[in-house]
């Protein structure tokens, strides 16, 4: 999968299974839709229309089924005919699961997916997570000829025109924003430490003609960022603020993504332990998906002013690094006694929002962590945790998750409630929670938020995302969809337009949404 050249086209052209293997996937109803002349030039000769037919009438999709239809060269795969309330109408997992356990081998070969006009977007995506790019495979090492995989989409239902080259150059984009997030998870902190996650943000800097503001070592702490310095003094490779800014003409708001960019998590001094720090390569998910969201939205065009910030660190241990009952000034100018050096992540944040606030006026903050384990007992594997001062953006953000694939779900925001489980004597709050029974992926959130106050006028929005980040050893990429979706308003792309749950464009009710699509769904 690591060479693998993905391609949106109108047309994947005709070619027998042969020499081009193909997977036909799609909802049944919907392959039902597709006339033989659209798909016959991608599998004749070996397949006839009665083969075509008698595949179809023989899937029995329970959550998915899939037929053979010439030898290991040609395959037709059925999504869910219908997903709940809380899933995607695009049945995205699904649908990734069956490119990777469906699509014939080969150097060569192509997907034609079939479905509605609406789910284009989050079905490129999810395609697009099916083909990882880091690997140090021995073998993968040693092959120098790239693969390609061409994907066509045939479009069913009221609006089927085909897509045209904007709508071709949105997904491309969206995908290559999705595969570059999961290659900066999965890469080990020996080739992603600090350093080289910089190197990243320069490199999408300069493919944007954007030059990076960035902040290190020492001059963090001489200009008050008390929670990255903190986190990350101890580290080989220093600690950083970097911010990529698009500022163009006729913006009528600001917006800032704030990620967190911890490269390793070891825990600190509160060391996590041989089975949980595995895995701990993750942690910089958040950053990894604002970066690879924030090239591909630019690259789309965006009509207001769009900064990303990412709070980069490794939590690691050594002489320097901070104890437990170290007190810590953040950016916020409150001060913070650490009762927990694994509860990192809510450090670097706070900074990263109040610098958003105080430097850059932004009036919408979103930042996106894999925060808390938590989180996955809270809203599961498949979706994101939001919390967010505002209802409406609540709403938009399990809309923007239904019509992008990248799933999520509120968490409860009570800041008078929880926000007590950080009382400290000593200083203004502590990092970690009293009774951890306690909605503990909430009151993450909510420290994060007490640094901009809980009474800041803009529009705030938490995005907990530790366990869809990754499906089993693989990262995802999860999180650029949503972002490029919920923000689609202020494109210039009129696919992003489509699936943005914000706008008039958009601005329908939720029991409207739910008649639009209840024909797909479970109610």
């Amino acid at each position: 999968m690591a060479n693998v050249v993905l391609e949106f086209k109108v047309s994947a052209g005709d070619s027998e299974p042969q020499s081009r293997p193909v997977l036909i996937v799609g909802q049944q109803a919907n392959l039902q839709q597709v006339s033989w002349s659209q798909i016959k030039g991608k599998l004749q000769p070996v397949v006839s229309k009665e083969i075509w037919q008698a595949a179809l009438s023989a899937l029995n999709p329970n959550p998915t089924d899939s037929c053979p239809l010439y030898l290991n060269h040609a395959a037709v795969a059925a999504l869910p005919s219908r997903v709940s309330r809380h899933n995607s109408p695009s049945s995205a997992h699904f649908l990734s699961r069956l490119v990777r356990s469906c699509l014939p081998g080969g150097n060569n070969r192509c997907i034609v997916m079939v479905c509605e006009r609406s789910d284009v977007f989050a079905s490129s995506c999810a395609i697009a997570r099916a083909f990882p790019i880091f690997s140090r495979r021995s073998t993968s090492s040693r092959r120098a000829e790239k693969k390609h995989v061409t994907v066509e989409f045939v479009i069913v239902g009221q609006d089927s025109s085909s897509l045209d080259v904007a709508e071709l150059e949105c997904l491309s984009n969206a995908a290559d924003g999705v595969r570059l997030t999961a290659r900066i998870v999965d890469t080990p902190c020996n080739e992603m430490n600090t350093d080289h996650f910089l190197d990243e943000i320069k490199a999408v800097g300069t493919e944007l003609g954007i030059t990076p503001v960035i902040i290190r070592g020492e001059e963090l702490k001489q200009r008050g960022f008390g929670g990255i310095y903190g986190v990350g003094k101890a580290a080989e490779h220093p600690p950083a603020l970097a911010v990529l800014s698009h500022t163009p003409d006729g913006a009528t708001q600001t917006i800032a993504w704030v990620g967190k960019g911890i490269v390793y998590d070891t825990g600190g001094l509160s060391i996590k332990g041989k089975t949980t720090m595995p895995g701990m390569k993750r942690d910089c998910g958040g950053a990894a998906a604002i970066l690879g969201a924030f090239r591909a939205t630019i690259k789309q065009g965006f009509k207001d002013n769009l900064h990303a910030v990412f709070c980069l660190a490794e939590n690691s241990v050594g002489p320097t690094a901070t104890r437990p009952d170290d007190i810590h000034t953040l950016y916020s100018g409150k001060t913070v006694e650490i009762n927990n050096t694994d509860a990192e992540g809510r450090l670097v944040l706070a900074d990263g929002v109040v610098y958003a606030s105080k430097d850059l006026s932004a009036d919408i903050i979103l930042d996106m962590a894999t925060l808390t384990g938590a989180q996955g007992i809270s809203t599961g594997k498949y979706h994101a945790a939001v919390m967010t001062n505002s209802e409406q953006w609540e709403v938009a953000c399990v809309r923007a998750g239904r019509s992008s694939g990248d799933l999520a779900h509120p968490l409860v925001y009570c800041p008078e409630l929880h926000f007590s489980e950080f009382t400290s004597a000593m200083a203004d709050m502590k990092n970690s929670v009293a009774d951890r029974e306690n909605a503990q992926s909430s009151c993450a959130g909510l420290f994060i938020g007490s640094h901009l106050g809980f009474d800041w006028p803009g529009v705030w929005v938490h995005i907990d995302i530790a366990s869809p980040v990754h499906a089993g050893e693989r990262a995802t990429g999860f999180g650029v969809a949503l972002l490029m979706a919920l923000f689609g308003q202020a494109s210039d792309d009129s696919m992003l337009n489509q699936v943005s749950p914000l706008g008039a464009a958009t601005n329908v009710s939720e029991d409207q949404m739910e008649r639009d699509c209840k024909r797909r769904r479970l109610v």
